[in-house]
């Protein structure tokens, strides 16, 4: 075992088991590091130089990779429990190599670390220093150079610095198969044909939106990617071996090496995950590049992407992807490219969305069935919306509500929905285009191969239960291991989480139930009260606070159930981090989507239905009746559900958190700390990076990054039909998100490791999914919701003379007071001024006069079956369109194919000529030598070499 200041010499004794070997004697080249006193590293000698940037003490090798990990006690007050403990596992050891030296039992083929299992309890913290200890003995067998600082900068925080010296990068970039630029060199032509030339022309027209980052190379110059091979050096430009790998390769190189590294001999026990999960290390982070602002900041990636990527001056501008994947890595680049993409496509949507809604605005005064809503003329009276406590009441009453449904429910209605299905369509193909370029770009050609070799990395929690289901079952009887072995752990855990799920959302719809019930005991409180002006607003109070309710429950649950679905896919214990992801995304996607649309699909399509009619109503609970729609449909009411659920989750939940709680921890430690503002920020002055990196927050994913994004993709594509500005408030939020994510990823966390991804993952599929739905959801809003197919089967069918005259009149049935039912008439019969006889209702029934009074009438069923027929058309012709517009446009743009196959010719080119020079040089080699007749024996020919 390595002395130094905290650990204690092992004794030569202790020494002669086989629990204490270390190889530290073979390793003589790290011994000058490892000499320097832990304590000794001040952050003033670290920061010797004023350009010396993240290095070792030696201000050449530059940290490629973080560790952190706690303290231990003081040697002094360690020394005993080190030494008990240490005596019990050894006194153990010794015990068992006894007795199987005896011979009385068969040698036991089990680790010792594992047969220590059952004193671990005891000896905790020293079980985390020796595999501490051990796991670092073996990174420096993999080449890595390692360099401890336990300053106290941070008190009980120590830090563990990695350097990969260029062997190690070779091996691990050939191993990885990354492609590396070569040498050769090829022009990009640009076509002439018609299309090309109007993106050129677009982009010398928005060169001032572009932002001002250096490229690393002409733009219509490209090097030859090839995967690195050390065999062939010579391929690539290794004229500054420093610049070759960048630092995010370097560091995602070094993440390698840790996750394949083993930190004992233990068959379960692998890697820096299973590390980080039983709390040996407590962080494992690479390191920003510099400081973005300041006085001494210098110029680097990370501070460029601040000035032209996260700063609220440039959101005019288009975001620098190509520094962002050179930065972060290809996994996060594309995540800001599509969040680009459909940010871009959501312009034109949201100019469409404000014509329509311009359009209603423009007829409203023209609308035929408002206007006799409006009519004072018209005396209808209409039947109490609820029993006992409301009255009788007139039409006219909901003139306002009747001009207001007309902004969002009018003919430009359905071409808007046709539209956005359409505009779903082109976003899919624009992106699949944009990312297939971008793979050319980022030399991703090819990535399934690589992808495949590398995605089956094990997770802690999957290693740690493997283990401790092993150690269980060696402590069994052979009797009960065979009755263990015939059943499995997973599947209560899969049928557990189902029913959990289930449950969940009926929670969901339990908490819809509740707002219902909400919104008839204050309408009918409401009703009953003496104040004049709360009876007066009572639909607008009823509506409106009902939605808020609404939002504030979908932002608490939101929380729960993210928390749900980490708990039940945890409890299923995926075997890899990519079936982690994907399980933890399908859960967290059904739970969030059914609470953010439960209570939108309840106004679409269940309130106002199964009603009843007055005199034969259908109750909820007691003396509650099923929620009836307003005289000009429930469109209205969805509109607003819609508009506060999308704006509320979008300014609170999205955008408020993300700036307000990071500010509120910062608060917090401000507060803890005994520092003013100014020597806080001397003492910021004085870290190092490796220890300013580590107040950051951790790296969480970009799983709830994309989930903010695939809910409003819900919203602006699932019922846009009633909410013509839901494109226009998404765009307005995602201008605002790409500068706000931007900023928490250069400033705010601590700068992940960079992942290689060939696109988007699962999230595609859910976006192709939504967009699918969407077509089915609008048109059964505008057939089931809206009023267009009764106006439009009135009109062709009913009008006497073709126009909307009359609509109104005709969408009312006849109701005889005389036929409530006993304990259900208004108490207040004298509302209006005089006796009612005879009230309305909007329902489709035969009069008063006919055979069958009350029954559903023929122009219901006539216009049931209108309704039908249009979701059918309406679906299918949309759906043909997607289709052919799908066809029509292909995956790959033809000059990216070109380019590929290009790139193919001259990669066999290349190798050939290769090949050809080596055949060249032996054959040059075998004319400079002697001739040699056939003749010759074999001795004589090799005495002559």
């Amino acid at each position: 075992m390595r002395r130094n200041d905290y650990y204690i010499p092992v004794s030569g004794e202790e020494k002669a088991a086989d629990f204490g070997n270390t190889k530290d004697g073979g390793v003589s080249k790290y011994s000058k590091y490892d000499s320097i006193p832990l304590n000794s590293l001040t952050s003033d000698e670290a920061a010797s130089g004023p350009n010396q940037g993240p290095t070792f003490q030696d201000g050449q090798r530059r940290v490629d990779y973080v560790l952190t990990y706690h303290v231990q006690k003081p040697q002094s007050v360690r020394r005993k429990t080190s030494r008990f403990a240490d005596y019990r596992i050894l006194r153990s050891l010794r015990r068992s190599l006894s007795v199987m030296r005896s011979g009385d039992t068969p040698p036991s083929k089990e680790d010792p670390e594992i047969a220590a299992h059952k004193h671990r309890l005891d000896y905790h913290e020293d079980d985390k220093r020796f595999r501490q200890t051990e796991f670092e003995d073996n990174l420096r067998e993999m080449g890595l150079e390692l360099e401890k600082d336990e300053g106290n900068k941070i008190p009980g925080i120590g830090f563990l610095k990695i350097h990969a010296p260029w062997d190690v990068l070779c091996r691990e970039a050939e191993f990885m198969k990354l492609k590396m630029p070569t040498k050769k060199v090829y022009e990009v032509k640009q076509g002439g044909n018609v299309v090309e030339r109007i993106n050129l022309f677009i982009h010398k027209v928005t060169a001032p939106l572009h932002p001002k980052v250096e490229p690393n190379r002409p733009q219509n110059v490209k090097h030859l990617s090839h995967p690195f091979s050390r065999e062939k050096q010579h391929l690539f430009d290794l004229s500054d071996r420093d610049s070759f790998f960048d630092s995010k390769t370097r560091a995602s190189i070094v993440y390698e090496v840790l996750k394949r590294t083993r930190c004992t001999k233990a068959k379960y026990t692998m890697g820096i995950t299973s590390l980080l999960g039983n709390g040996v290390y407590t962080a494992a982070y690479p390191l920003h590049d510099g400081d973005v602002d300041g006085k001494g900041a210098e110029a680097n990636d990370r501070k460029i992407l601040y000035e032209e990527w996260a700063s609220y001056s440039v959101f005019y501008k288009y975001q620098p992807i190509g520094l962002i994947r050179k930065y972060f890595g290809e996994k996060i680049g594309l995540y800001f490219a599509w969040l680009g993409v459909y940010t871009q496509m959501l312009i034109p949507a949201a100019i469409v969305g404000v014509i329509v809604f311009l359009y209603g605005c423009a007829t409203v005064d023209n609308d035929i069935p408002s206007m006799e809503i409006c009519d004072p003329r018209n005396n209808i009276t209409m039947c109490p919306l609820c029993d006992r406590a409301c009255s009788y009441w007139k039409l006219k009453t909901a003139c306002g509500t009747a001009r207001a449904s007309h902004l969002f429910d009018n003919p430009a209605t359905v071409f808007f929905s046709i539209f956005m299905a359409l505009w779903a369509t082109m976003f899919m193909e624009h992106w699949k285009r944009r990312q297939m370029r971008l793979n050319y770009i980022w030399d991703l050609t090819g990535f399934e191969e690589e992808e495949q070799a590398h995605k089956d990395h094990h997770r802690a929690e999957y290693e740690i239960q493997v283990m401790q289901k092993t150690l269980r079952k060696q402590d069994m009887s052979p009797k009960d291991k065979k009755v263990k072995l015939t059943c499995t752990d997973r599947a209560p855990a899969y049928m557990m989480g189902f029913f959990i799920m289930l449950f969940m959302v009926g929670v969901t719809f339990a908490v819809v139930f509740g707002v219902i019930l909400y919104r008839i005991s204050i309408k009918a409180a409401l009703h009953m009260s003496s104040n004049p002006t709360a009876r007066s607003n009572i639909r607008a109070t009823v509506k409106g606070t009902a939605a808020v309710i609404n939002l504030v429950i979908i932002i608490i649950m939101d929380e729960v159930y993210g928390a749900v679905a980490r708990w039940l896919t945890l409890l299923e214990v995926p075997k890899t981090d990519k079936s982690f992801e994907e399980r933890l995304i399908i859960k967290t996607f059904v739970l969030k989507f059914a609470n953010a649309f439960s209570p939108i699909v309840y106004l679409a399509f269940f309130r106002g239905r199964m009603v009843g009619r007055p005199g034969d109503y259908v109750y909820v609970i007691g003396s509650y009746r099923m929620e009836e729609c307003a005289h000009a449909g429930c469109l209205m009411e969805l509109c607003i559900q819609l508009c506060i659920t999308m704006l509320g989750k979008q300014l609170i939940q999205n955008n408020l958190f993300e700036i307000g709680i990071p500010k509120i921890k910062k608060m917090i430690r401000r507060r803890k700390s005994d520092m003013d503002s100014q020597q806080q920020e001397d003492y910021n002055m004085t870290l190092q990076r490796h220890e300013k990196d580590h107040f950051l927050g951790p790296f969480v994913g970009l799983s709830p990054e994309y989930m903010e994004m695939i809910i409003q993709f819900g919203m602006v594509t699932l019922f846009v039909a009633s909410f013509p500005l839901a494109p226009l408030f998404a765009l307005l939020n995602n201008i605002i998100e790409i500068r706000l994510d931007a900023k928490k990823f250069v400033t705010e966390v601590r700068r992940p490791i960079a992942a290689r991804a060939k696109d988007i993952g699962i999230w595609y599929n859910l976006l192709r999914g939504l967009s699918k739905v969407a077509v089915i959801v609008n048109a059964f809003v505008i057939s089931f919701t809206s009023d267009f197919i009764p106006r439009l089967v009135y009109q062709y069918m009913y009008s006497p003379d073709g126009s909307m005259h009359g609509f109104v009149n005709h969408t009312l049935s006849y109701f005889n007071v005389s036929d409530f039912q006993p304990g259900t008439a208004p108490l207040q019969p004298m509302h209006l001024g005089y006796e009612v006889q005879i009230c309305r209702y909007k329902d489709y029934r035969e009069t008063l006069w006919s055979n069958t009074p009350y029954d559903l009438s023929k122009e219901f069923w006539a216009i049931l079956a209108c309704r039908l027929a249009f979701v059918i058309v309406f679906q299918n012709v949309v759906m043909l369109m997607s289709d052919f517009v799908d066809w029509l446009i292909p995956d790959i743009p033809k000059d990216i194919s070109l380019q590929i196959h290009k790139e193919k010719i001259l990669m066999v080119e290349l190798f050939m000529k290769e090949e050809e020079g080596k055949k060249l040089l032996r054959d040059n080699h075998t004319n400079q030598s002697p001739f040699q007749p056939r003749s010759r024996p074999a001795s004589h020919t090799h005495s002559n070499c």
